[in-house]
């Protein structure tokens, strides 16, 4: 004799309604996530306009819009961080250079003060981003800001002074054109990043 099966008539209906809402559920979400994200990309987008390089700015610090979300602070200090690991970058690429055939002594004794004007603007970097670290902890903001944009600003210089070596000097073309256009890559960000910490206020600080 087969055993009989009692069905719950109200198994179906519910199973179904539940995975309605679940599925609703979901694409509500999904939905406020993106309008999030448009809305950080936005302001990313708007805050780099007032930047020196504002198309450089938004490409390297787009796919950073959910971390950023819509605060000023959170986006210097991942435009900081982009551009301290641009010149971690820029700086291997140049050291690479000293392996390149047929350079001269000459051009080995420019490549290595490049180099050396890299690391101290990757030192001043880290400076900087170890005091946003501590930014509005019990400490003056105001001196502490000071002392991030003297620290990029020298950062700067330093990228700046590393085609200074060229000047007067019998150089490959294509050596001197390799690393100006490294140095300009880096010196970009990192021109825009101080941009955006001009930009920042105490009140900023307060908000985050």
């Amino acid at each position: 004799m087969e055993a009989s099966i009692i069905r719950n008539p109200f198994s179906f209906p519910l199973f179904f309604t539940l995975l309605l809402f679940i599925s609703i559920s979901l694409a509500s979400s999904t939905n406020t996530s993106t309008t999030s994200l448009k809305i950080s990309k936005q302001f990313i987008k708007t805050s780099c306009s007032s930047t020196t390089y504002p198309d450089v700015c938004y490409k390297s610090l787009s796919s950073y819009a959910s971390k950023v979300q819509t605060s000023s602070l959170k986006l210097a200090n991942i435009s900081l961080t982009v551009s301290l690991q641009a010149a971690r970058n820029a700086s291997s690429n140049i050291t690479v250079l000293l392996e390149r055939k047929g350079i001269t002594r000459m051009e080995t004794s420019i490549v290595k003060d490049c180099i050396d004007d890299f690391g101290d603007g990757i030192d001043e970097l880290q400076q900087s981003l170890q005091e946003f670290k501590t930014l509005g902890g019990g400490k003056d903001v105001d001196f502490q800001l000071a002392n991030i944009k003297t620290w990029v600003s020298a950062a700067l210089t330093d990228e700046y002074t590393c085609s200074d070596g060229f000047e007067g000097q019998k150089v490959s073309s294509s050596l001197k054109k390799q690393i100006n256009n490294t140095i300009w890559d880096v010196a970009k960000i990192t021109s825009n990043a101080l941009a955006l910490i001009n930009k920042l206020s105490a009140s900023d600080i307060k908000k985050s």
